[in-house]
């Protein structure tokens, strides 16, 4: 009986599921149609970003529709005035903010990301994440602005390299890597390190010993933070970035010797290993940036490293 009936309701709920779905998918057209009123937008801005996650084509009907994406800028630059002096309340930073989640979600979407950086629109960004004040709504400011640029370097997408490279995020992001919170610092980390992971990156960053010089101090001084203050999360980061400067198959060899210089003690000896004692990818990332480091380094007959010349 149960059987028969599950059968003959199995119909009827799926129509229910299709129902809901469409309505669902009209409030979505609603809330987007009154991005465009100033009226309604903040309504609109907080429910829409509470769904970015579960309707996957939200993106292209963001990009698409008109107005939308001038709404949302018009959102960012609105707040340009509040950013100095530094003004900024946490209401209208967890506005812009509901505006930066809807940019990212179109900033990591296949179908859309080559137009959002064709466009130029991390561009709107950048004055965010020079902000230096440590309130919560600047902290917060900073970090969804971070999450905007991380999802774009998430998807490993070389265009997304160049277009980076031809702006002032490594800058940006090691000041954010020596001053902000724990969470920022992780994300502007992660953006670097994905950045070195690529080869056009890797080679602007060791093209000139300035470029090379600022990110190994920032690394460095990181390090002995984390001596004081560990975080596993962001060591993870740290030591896959000097990994991939160290990398012996690279033809950046000068980048590899003068790391050999100024690789920090407390990555070569047991400070993080009781951090590490869990995390076994950090730890063999460790073990192989010492052994790149050693392998064809100059010895003098007792076995002591030799100056390079």
């Amino acid at each position: 009986m149960s059987i028969e009936l599950n059968v003959a309701t199995s119909p009827v709920k799926q129509a229910v599921t299709t129902a809901l779905a469409q309505v669902d998918r009209e409030k979505i057209y609603q809330w987007i149609n009154e991005l465009s009123s100033p009226e309604t937008r903040e309504n609109a801005l907080l429910e829409l970003s509470k769904k970015r996650e579960s309707v996957p084509d939200l993106a292209p009907m963001l990009w698409h529709s008109c107005g939308t994406i001038a709404a949302l800028l018009q959102e960012i630059v609105n707040i340009y005035p509040s950013i100095n002096p530094p003004t900024l309340t946490a209401h209208q930073s967890n506005r812009v903010c509901n505006a930066l989640a809807l940019l990212q979600c179109v900033a990591s979407h296949p179908e859309t990301r080559s137009a959002f950086l064709a466009a130029h629109i991390p561009l709107f960004l950048y004055p965010f994440l020079h902000t230096v004040s440590k309130t919560r709504p600047f902290e917060y400011l900073r970090l969804t602005s971070l999450g905007v640029i991380g999802a774009l370097v998430k998807t490993d997408e070389q265009e997304v390299i160049n277009f980076l490279l031809t702006t002032e995020i490594i800058p940006l992001c090691l000041r954010i890597m020596e001053s902000g919170s724990e969470l920022s610092k992780t994300v502007a980390t992660f953006i670097l390190q994905k950045i070195l992971l690529d080869d056009t990156g890797l080679a602007y960053i060791c093209q000139t010993y300035e470029r090379f010089s600022h990110v190994a101090m920032i690394l460095g001084k990181m390090v002995l933070q984390l001596s004081k203050e560990p975080s596993a999360r962001l060591l993870k980061h740290v030591v896959r970035c000097y990994l991939r400067l160290s990398d012996n198959s690279s033809p950046h060899t000068r980048a590899r010797e003068a790391l050999r210089q100024c690789l920090p003690d407390q990555l070569k000896d047991t400070t993080f290993a009781q951090v590490l004692k869990d995390d076994t990818t950090t730890k063999r990332w460790l073990a192989q940036l010492v052994k790149n480091l050693q392998e064809g380094q100059v010895t003098d007959p007792r076995g002591i490293p030799l100056p390079t010349q």
